[in-house]
């Protein structure tokens, strides 16, 4: 019953990791819909890949922070 009310920095991240795989399938769905339907048009389609592709790298870095650095 005494849980603490502050999460840690690596829940923060895995947090904000699934906030942003989510938002990268949903453009990714977002996408193929379009492409599909033959509705939109290249400067759209365009943005909504450029933006799928800035939340791939944000994905990275955070799974980069996340994963511990190993000494061989």
């Amino acid at each position: 019953m005494n849980a603490p009310l502050e999460m840690d920095q690596d829940e923060v991240l895995r947090v904000r990791l699934a906030v942003l795989k989510s938002d990268h399938r949903d453009l990714d769905e977002a996408i193929r819909a379009l492409e599909a339907t033959g509705r939109g048009d290249q400067l759209t389609l365009r943005r909504l890949k450029k933006q799928k592709l800035l939340l791939k790298d944000r994905i990275r870095l955070i799974e980069d922070q996340l994963t511990p650095d190993i000494i061989a």
